[in-house]
């Protein structure tokens, strides 16, 4: 099933769709408005997401498919990570923006992949809203990335990241990675979670980003997660190795959708990114 976190004027409603129907599944249970509520509720029955939903059907009420307009966030994960070079684009794009290219290819080939840290719950927006570019940041892109959602350390469900970043600071010296990386606004995810039985193979997803300005098309380009030469599971033991992470976690899990060297991001673009089996996770942008 797919779950999504909805705004209303009672506040915020998790809906679950399976196929063309949706439901409430806040009116059968106030408490439970959010993916990460949920998943905490089937840890501690020792039950999938999906067996927890289906028991709350009866209760909850059959409702329109959720608007565009009304998505949210669609849990609250106190920590957002990141993975990076686990495509082969990636470690030339990072490569060629860099004065010490041979460190990416480095890590690209080696057992232990990059993880980082990227987001905290204020630094995420929700679809629809805009995601940030620094006023300091000459070059700025959005990495679409398929993000895990873990609870527990344990994989639940999958989603839509736009793991946004600052290529002139991290260009000028790795070190400067975290200000590349995390600051307002630098990261958007939704529009919903899929379970892993929805999903299927998260390693053969088709993945496209479009970006738009002013109504001209200036990006469009696919890919497959079959391109990752990590898999999910590796990247999640290399997170929660010797790491104490949240209790619900998005694990992002790196891109190889990279526009055009000389190619920024301006104000008023809008960014659509689509994964198969998900959905489309779209964001405006803006200065921060």
């Amino acid at each position: 099933m797919r779950y999504y976190r909805t705004a209303s004027a009672e506040g915020p409603r998790l809906v679950a769709r399976d196929g063309d129907r949706a439901y409430d599944l806040t009116a059968a249970r106030p408490r439970v408005t959010g993916f990460d509520e949920l998943a905490h509720v089937a840890h501690v029955a020792s039950e999938t997401v999906d067996d927890v939903a289906r028991r709350l059907l009866d209760e909850a009420d059959e409702i329109n498919p959720p608007d565009e307009a009304t998505v949210r966030v669609p849990l609250r994960a106190d920590e957002v990570w990141a993975a990076g070079v686990t495509y082969e684009i990636s470690e030339q794009a990072r490569e060629a923006e860099s004065g010490m290219p041979e460190m990416y290819l480095d890590v690209y080939e080696a057992d232990r992949p990059e993880i980082f840290f990227k987001a905290t719950p204020s630094r995420v927006v929700s679809p629809g809203d805009a995601v940030g570019i620094r006023a300091d940041s000459e070059w700025d892109v959005p990495e679409p990335e398929l993000g895990i959602v873990l609870h527990d350390g344990d994989i639940v469900g999958y989603t839509v990241g736009n793991d946004m970043s600052s290529r002139s600071i991290e260009g000028e010296n790795p070190l400067y990675l975290p200000q590349a990386k995390i600051y307002a606004r630098s990261c958007s995810l939704g529009p919903c979670v899929v379970t892993p039985e929805a999903v299927g193979d998260p390693h053969d997803l088709e993945m496209r980003m479009t970006i738009s300005r002013d109504g001209e098309q200036l990006y469009e380009e696919g890919t497959s997660t079959s391109e990752m030469v990590r898999t999910c599971e590796e990247l999640v033991s290399y997170l929660t190795r010797h790491n104490d992470i949240s209790e619900t976690t998005v694990l992002l899990t790196g891109t190889s959708l990279v526009p055009a060297e000389g190619f920024t991001l301006e104000p008023g673009d809008d960014i659509h990114i689509d994964i198969d089996g998900i959905g489309r996770l779209s964001n405006t942008v803006t200065t921060v």
